[in-house]
């Protein structure tokens, strides 16, 4: 008899907040700033230093491995925390800091659920390491599988040292990315996929993204609206019918994640209730 995936890791998606909306509200993770650099450019994506903005991809000052490790230390004294992760500022399996990272962590704080969230552009290749290094969970972000669609929310990739555009880039991270899930499902690494709803380009796509990904080894699908910045601060933003009817028609498909808050990459502590963020200037500074 074969278990379903969600049985099979209940044990690990029943603490994690942004994996179960049950205890959304009731446990808190911590997201480390350790990773700035990206490889891919989405039109949408702006990474900021701000104290300001509530959004991914910004967070106050970036945090060495060893500042991280004493952040964990100090919050998880301060509340109930359950999962530690890497969300940005930039892409996690980009900078080596999060492999060292890892590391330490899980050596330190065992019984904490470690997460990460990638772009997946360099997931097949990693996703082998970050199971030995006890990563138990993965958001990748994947806006379309279709590449007249890819190209439009792409600019370019980096892979291997080389600098790619428009249709050949987004066929270099599509692949990446379906593989990559695979891979890290088949390690036993729960995953989910996030995709941003772009109004009038890729929400009528999201079905086939969440077909696809299923079938790779998704467990979970989150849909979250566009932040119209950069390149895309034109595009309107969608509305939250746009957003539940695209959540109605996955779930047919795939389970649903409905509380995302779209946090900070430096957010700590019980999203939307008792959510923190870190200050530009470190404690340690006085």
């Amino acid at each position: 008899m074969v278990i379903p995936r969600q049985t099979r890791f209940a044990h690990i998606t029943k603490a994690h907040p942004c994996f179960n909306e049950k205890i959304h509200d009731k446990v808190g993770r911590i997201h480390l700033p350790i990773a700035p650099k990206c490889n891919i450019h989405c039109k949408f994506c702006t990474r900021e230093i701000s104290e300001c903005e509530m959004r991914p991809g910004v967070t106050a000052r970036v945090m060495s491995v060893d500042d991280a490790i004493k952040h964990v230390e100090k919050v998880t004294k301060e509340m109930p925390i359950s999962v530690i992760g890497v969300a940005g500022p930039g892409d996690a399996l980009a900078n080596e800091e999060t492999f060292e990272f890892f590391k330490r962590v899980n050596e330190k704080f065992p019984d904490l659920i470690k997460c990460m969230s990638t772009n997946g552009l360099l997931l097949p290749e990693k996703a082998d390491e970050l199971a030995k290094l006890g990563v138990k969970t993965i958001t990748v972000t994947v806006n379309a599988i279709d590449p007249e669609i890819g190209e439009k929310i792409y600019s370019h990739v980096i892979y291997k040292g080389k600098v790619y555009k428009g249709r050949e880039a987004f066929k270099i991270l599509s692949k990446n990315q379906l593989e990559g899930i695979e891979k890290a499902a088949k390690n036993g690494i729960i995953v989910k996929v996030n995709t941003v709803l772009i109004p009038g380009l890729n929400d009528k796509h999201i079905t086939d993204i969440a077909r696809e990904v299923k079938k790779r080894g998704a467990s979970l699908m989150n849909i979250i609206p566009l932040i119209p910045l950069a390149e895309m601060k034109d595009y309107p933003r969608p509305t939250c019918a746009q957003i539940e009817k695209a959540r109605a028609e996955v779930e047919k498909i795939i389970p649903v994640f409905r509380a995302c808050m779209q946090c900070r990459a430096d957010a700590y502590g019980i999203p939307g209730k008792k959510d923190k963020h870190l200050d530009i200037t470190p404690a340690s500074h006085y």
